[in-house]
């Protein structure tokens, strides 16, 4: 066989193997999605409040130095 001939079977070969297994992976419906899983919010509130308590301190500080 000559060289053009065999490149010719080799990409034939190659589109119908791709054909094949494109036929298979196609043959799974996906899978419908689901709810995220929620984050738990719980100790936001007193972080929130931590966080604020520790810059009204630290504003307090700053003006009873100048």
């Amino acid at each position: 066989m000559n060289t053009p001939m065999k490149s010719i079977l080799i990409l034939l070969t190659a589109i119908a193997l791709m054909l094949l297994c494109s036929t298979e992976l196609l043959a799974q419906p996906p899978g419908l999605p689901t709810e995220p899983d929620q984050a738990p919010l719980g100790g936001l509130g007193l972080l929130a409040a931590a966080g604020g308590a520790y810059a009204w301190n630290k504003l307090r500080k700053k003006q009873d130095v100048e």
